[in-house]
């Protein structure tokens, strides 16, 4: 028999008493660590032995909490009955417990975990919120392994174990990505205890401080206005609704194909402005047309959201496997070759090699003729296309471009060509003798 109990969060008096009976009426207790403002009372009570010495045999805090795992229950096969005491709630933030149970039920031992008072009553005590308004809990190894941090900037996020000042720099730069650089944190030290201490600073403070421990806790509030994807989609469907905007309910994919054209190309327009704040706006304006379609998509039955997200983030995945996997490349080059092997291999998978599918296929054919035709040679490039040698054009600049491209369509229109069309045509017969 294994009981995992836990020691609360700080001050021995927050130990439920079930708890405190059980571990000051043993013979012995094991403990994850003796770095807890609870333990020296438990040791005046009974023998307190602690796997702090793993700490330093072993290289990460994954291999130290497996061998923990596998020690309690090696001893709980030779003794019949072990007391393992974790800080705070066994069940909340804690690894050890649950390796404990994988490697116990394998065994046949049976175990108890027993309910604690964690780190999170207070720390939210302290923090004067109600984790009902919406709250997520992150480990600070798990944020900082990241590059933007997850879940809704809406809800506030409590980061624990954040223990060294270099943890701490990364997790900043992950939140940096997504929260303003002024955006006032917390940390809380000492929650449960009589040393609790709150600092309150920007976030780009954050790495700036020196007093850190396993208890350190980072609060990071939520953002006052609304910022996620998800505040835009609740807007979209709203309008949606029976009792929502007559022009928004009566709208299909269909009637929303100009605007979205429309937004595309003021999107560009502020590209080749160079303006960020025109920027920032058309995409908003170009993210409300993917709203509308994937709501619509999701009122039809078509889709889903996550349906949306769930292909993209998988294909971005598998098109880069020299990020997510054990492919080597050696340039940006190498990149582009390797995307069409794996799009050709996609095409195959997906039955279209045998429909006579090429490598244009996927390119819409109702981009403007010239786009289009860059588009084809771009890609036809990338499989051995014949372009110029780079000393042929080495002098050509998008002015000195512009202007032959402009005096091309002075001849058609001397000539009464239409130039769109004739380009197009000419696309299309590149396009033909793929197939």
């Amino acid at each position: 028999m294994i009981h995992i109990l836990g020691l609360g969060p700080g001050d021995p008096g927050l130990i439920t008493r079930r708890a405190w009976e059980m571990m000051t009426q043993a013979d012995a207790l094991w403990v994850r660590t003796r770095q807890h403002p609870a333990v020296p009372a438990l040791a005046r009570h009974t023998q307190v032995h602690s796997y702090d010495a793993f700490y330093e045999e072993y290289e990460d805090f994954d291999a130290v909490y497996v061998a923990i795992a596998e020690d309690v229950v090696a001893r709980a096969q030779r003794q019949g009955e072990v007391l393992y005491a974790t800080p705070g709630d066994p069940a909340v933030a804690e690894r050890t417990p649950q390796l404990i149970r994988q490697r116990a039920a394998a065994a046949g031992i049976p175990v108890i975990l027993h309910a604690g008072v964690s780190f999170l009553e207070p720390t939210l005590a302290a923090l004067a919120f109600d984790p009902i308004q919406g709250m997520q809990v992150l480990d600070a190894q798990q944020v900082a392994a990241r590059h933007h941090p997850p879940g809704p900037l809406s809800q506030g996020l409590l980061v624990p174990q954040l223990y060294s000042r270099l943890l701490a720099g990364d997790v900043k730069l992950t939140l940096m990505n997504a929260y303003p650089d002024d955006h006032p944190v917390t940390l809380i030290s000492g929650a449960g205890s009589e040393a609790l201490r709150l600092r309150t600073m920007p976030l780009y403070e954050l790495d700036r401080h020196d007093d850190w421990d396993d208890m350190t806790t980072l609060w990071v509030p939520p953002l006052p206005q609304p910022a996620t994807y998800a505040d835009l989609q609740e807007i979209i469907a709203r309008l949606r609704a029976p009792d929502g905007c007559p022009w928004d309910r009566k709208q299909t994919h269909h009637s929303l194909r100009p605007y979205l054209l429309e937004e595309a190309y003021e999107v560009l327009a502020a590209l080749d402005a160079e303006d960020p704040d025109a920027l920032k706006e058309e995409l908003g304006d170009l993210l409300i047309q993917v709203a509308l379609h994937v709501q619509i998509a999701t009122e039809e039955g078509e889709f889903k959201l996550k349906d949306v997200i769930a292909h993209v983030v998988t294909k971005l995945i598998r098109r880069h496997p020299h990020v997510f996997g054990d492919t080597q490349v050696a340039d940006a080059e190498d990149v582009a070759r390797n995307w069409e092997r794996i799009k050709a291999q996609e095409r195959v998978a997906n039955g279209q090699e045998a429909q006579g599918k090429t490598l244009l296929d996927g390119v819409p054919t109702a981009l403007p003729a010239l786009a289009l035709a860059q588009t084809y040679v771009a890609r036809l490039a990338r499989i051995g296309y014949p372009l110029p040698e780079k000393e042929a054009v080495a002098g050509l600049t998008e002015e000195a471009l512009g202007k032959a491209l402009l005096h091309l369509v002075e001849q058609a229109q001397a000539a009464g060509l239409d130039a769109e069309a004739a380009l197009r045509q000419a696309a299309a017969r590149l396009r033909d003798t793929l197939l």
